[in-house]
């Protein structure tokens, strides 16, 4: 059986999580998303890439995979982690970030040049929304992974001057 990516639309890929993944919810937003087909086209997995969940990975030039979810199709998990690398690699972006569960392997994101980077999170959290005002939730240890883009320009964006850009800086 041959699997190709395909770009998927966020309303379907929330909807393929929701129904497959066996962990979270489908991430609030995204900056792009994938799915992989079968030769008859069914969708077989779909990923969601977007901005750092982690304030001080997000410098706007790192992307992060935030869901990965499959059917279990052979080699699925790897070609939506080196599609995204790929796509992200076009887009500019420097750096890339996942995290994996301790019980997970990683084989996927090792086959698709990933590097595990040891582990992250843990302790407690603070939610901060209005209607969880003062609980706490439990983080458990994650498995951070990246990818660096070693052609990536490392040169400073210098955007045009404009009124709005000069009001946003005063702010």
């Amino acid at each position: 059986m041959t699997i190709k990516v395909v770009p998927a639309s966020r309303a379907d890929v929330a909807a393929f999580i929701t129904q497959i993944h066996r962990n979270h919810k489908p991430p609030c937003g995204d900056i792009f998303r994938l799915a992989c087909v079968d030769e008859t086209g069914k969708v077989r997995g779909v990923a969601s890439i977007g901005r750092p969940v982690a304030r001080m990975l997000d410098d706007g030039w790192t992307l992060e995979v935030s869901r990965v979810a499959t059917d279990g199709v052979t080699n699925g998990c790897s070609l939506l982690y080196g599609a995204s690398r790929k796509i992200a690699w076009a887009m500019g972006y420097r750096r890339m970030f996942t995290y994996t569960l301790p019980e997970e392997g990683g084989a996927s994101l090792r086959a698709s040049g990933w590097t595990e980077d040891g582990a992250a999170g843990g302790g407690e959290r603070w939610l901060t929304h209005p209607r969880n005002s003062g609980k706490v939730e439990r983080s458990d240890v994650k498995i951070r992974w990246s990818c660096v883009n070693q052609a990536a320009s490392c040169v400073e964006t210098k955007w045009p001057e404009t009124k709005e850009s000069h009001q946003m800086r005063l702010l």
